[in-house]
């Protein structure tokens, strides 16, 4: 099993939403954080002085899959989500070890 994971433009949220439930992915979490990357945020002015912006809002998806299925989902992501502008996000893929089911204690593929 592995972890994937994508850290994407907020309007993208809907569009790659959507694209992952056509593509009958059975489970994700989505979380709406904040963070930076080589864009190191921008400047802006507030009331006359220089702020420096560095956490920029992103939203980041958590699937956890076979991993024979890994490349098809890294693919369907960046179809969705790509601009070809810096900032578009990063997808980090993890090995899962262990997945349990709080209430029934079923394990692995049983407990997805």
């Amino acid at each position: 099993m592995k972890l994937v994971t994508a850290i994407v433009r907020p309007e993208k949220l809907e569009i790659l939403k959507d694209a992952l439930c056509a593509a009958n992915v059975s489970g994700m979490t989505i979380t709406q954080i904040q963070g930076c990357g080589k864009q190191h945020g921008w400047t802006q002015y507030y009331r006359g002085t220089e702020v420096m912006l560095d956490l920029i809002a992103k939203v980041k998806f958590e699937i956890v899959l076979p991993e024979d299925e890994v490349q098809d989902l890294i693919d369907l992501i960046v179809e969705h989500a790509q601009t070809g502008e810096v900032g578009d996000g990063k997808i980090f893929v993890y090995p899962v070890e262990q997945v349990v089911r709080i209430r029934t204690r079923e394990k692995n593929w049983e407990a997805l």
